[in-house]
């Protein structure tokens, strides 16, 4: 018996989709039949709006791409309303869009704070509540919020980031007792993954490739994931055969948060 994941004539609406997590978890329900609504900070003729575009429409579903700032209000409605209006539903949200805010707790600005509130964290409760009406006309809808591994551990230096991160599984559970059963709600909690985000990180280090090397022996996989893990994930979050899981979040991190620092 083949175990497989079928979201024909289904329809996902993905932030973050010109690069990283975003971009590979818009792939992976691409494959899997879904139409793929997505956005970015992107203008819709960037190159990286246009490879979302192709990368979708390759798998033979259909895309819509709408340039949005997720901390802005009226363009999360927007981008909403584009997406009904170019599919006539909505079936699964992944709110995954962000940006590393690491600034150290005594050297946080007010501006910066504020900032990551916006981005980090609120970002993904309005949009939700923008989406709530369509993902319960569903009658399967699915919110799949997109935290990271310092939700339960973390290292200096990245404060705020960490503490946004962290808020994000207490509105996974929120969400999912207001809005069940119409909703499931479920976090997922990538560890390091290969990424231009991580580069950026690896970059801050006299030694870049000393410090990646240093970072992949931490895990016990002795690897760093890949955005079509993530992907992967989420595709089987959303489908049926996840119903089960609500309310919690799925920390992915090849094992790292096993490992003893002394280790």
């Amino acid at each position: 018996m083949s175990f497989t994941i079928d979201y024909k004539d289904k329809v996902v609406l993905v932030t973050g989709v010109s690069s990283g997590i975003g971009l590979g978890t818009a792939c992976q329900f691409a494959r899997a039949g879904a139409h793929v609504a997505g956005c970015s900070r992107k203008a819709s003729g960037d190159k990286e709006a246009v490879a979302f575009r192709k990368a979708v429409e390759d798998a033979g579903v259909q895309a819509f791409y709408k340039q949005t700032d997720v901390t802005r209000p009226e363009e999360l409605e927007e981008l909403v309303e584009g997406t009904i209006r170019t599919f006539g539903r909505l079936d699964i949200l992944v709110s995954s869009a962000g940006v590393n805010v690491f600034e150290g707790a005594e050297g946080c600005t007010e501006e910066r704070w504020q900032y990551n509130l916006d981005l980090n964290l609120a970002a993904h409760w309005r949009l939700a509540k923008l989406c709530k009406p369509y993902l319960e006309q569903s009658g399967a809808g699915v919110i799949l919020l997109m935290t990271s591994n310092h939700a339960f551990g973390t290292i200096p230096g990245c404060f705020p980031y960490s503490v946004t991160k962290t808020a994000i599984t207490g509105l996974v559970r929120n969400l999912a007792i207001e809005w069940g059963p119409a909703i499931r709600t479920v976090g997922v909690a990538p560890g390091f993954i290969d990424t231009a985000g991580n580069d950026t990180w690896f970059d801050s280090f006299p030694d870049a490739e000393k410090e990646r090397q240093r970072t992949i022996d931490l895990h016990p996989v002795k690897r760093i994931g890949t955005v079509e893990e993530v992907g992967a994930l989420c595709v089987y979050l959303a489908s049926p055969m996840a119903n089960f899981i609500s309310g919690t979040t799925i920390l992915m991190d090849g094992g790292r948060s096993a490992l003893m620092q002394d280790e």
